[in-house]
């Protein structure tokens, strides 16, 4: 193995689009993740990951596979409203009716799949970043700037209601609406996530940095701030050694590489807040 040989792998044009992809994604998750982990609700990114999954196999069944965004980020939308509008009128919880979508999701996914030429389920299960091209590029790097663009200029009712949201009702804030905004924005970073590590590893990426950073900041900000540089790290140092197997005999897919290092981050982080605790 010589450097070169390392150094040609990421520096590739392919890689490096991946990487910018990756990068932009994982901030988008790691924002929504410190709230939906907050409000116990990080569970929805495996529902959502999975409607979208059965989404981009059905446009790929009826020959609108170059538009999967399209009608991935509509669709998961409308479950993700679904799945809130449920959980506020029935007394059977939140996660019920996410296991609902998500299994049913996942069979229509697979059935869709079976259909298709070409349309490989385990990309759609386990993502396929290395095949972004340079309009997904375009549009992740426009829909991430949505997300983060709103998260900073809503954030002082976003805090409200993900930590009191009682006493934001009780401040005229008009709390349900606030909560339409967290859905569409998690759907969004949902879809765009899926690309990177598919729709089984996508709840990771929303609750590790999120509970990595919990581990190590005390305020909210902090927590948003430690689960975006969690979210790179992990991203990074996940991509780097998904580059570096390629060089073997086995390459390693970037999503699961990318998981495993974000527990071992969440590990590391909760050994230390018990080392600083005890002293």
């Amino acid at each position: 193995m010589s450097s070169l040989s390392v150094w040609d792998i990421l520096s590739h044009p392919i890689t490096m689009r991946a990487f910018a992809v990756g990068a932009l994604v994982s901030l988008c998750l790691a924002v929504m993740g410190v709230i939906l982990v907050l409000k116990r609700y990080a569970m929805i990114g495996h529902g959502l990951g999975e409607v979208g999954f059965a989404s981009t196999a059905i446009a790929a069944l009826i020959g609108l596979g170059g538009y999967s965004l399209a009608i991935s980020i509509p669709l998961v939308c409308l479950s993700s409203i679904l799945i809130m509008y449920f959980d506020r009128r029935s007394d059977m919880g939140g996660d019920v009716f996410i296991g609902i979508f998500s299994t049913v999701a996942l069979a229509v996914g697979v059935i869709a799949g079976r259909f298709t030429d070409g349309y490989s389920l385990e990309n759609g299960l386990f993502g396929s970043i290395y095949g972004v091209s340079d309009s997904y590029l375009y549009a992740v790097a426009a829909l991430s700037g949505v997300i983060l663009l709103t998260f900073v200029f809503l954030y002082n009712r976003l805090f409200a209601v993900t930590f009191d949201e009682t006493y934001a009702r009780a401040g005229s804030m008009k709390a349900d609406s606030y909560q339409f905004i967290i859905s569409l924005l998690t759907s969004v970073a949902v879809v765009l996530g899926m690309r990177v590590l598919g729709a089984m590893m996508i709840s990771s990426f929303i609750i590790f940095p999120a509970l990595t950073a919990r581990r190590l900041c005390r305020s909210f900000r902090g927590m948003i701030v430690g689960a975006a540089l969690s979210a790179l790290v992990s991203f990074s140092l996940g991509m780097l050694i998904s580059a570096l197997s390629q060089l073997s005999s086995r390459s390693l897919p970037v999503g699961a590489c990318v998981v495993v290092v974000s527990l071992i981050l969440m590990l590391l982080a909760t050994g230390f807040s018990k080392l600083r605790i005890k002293k």
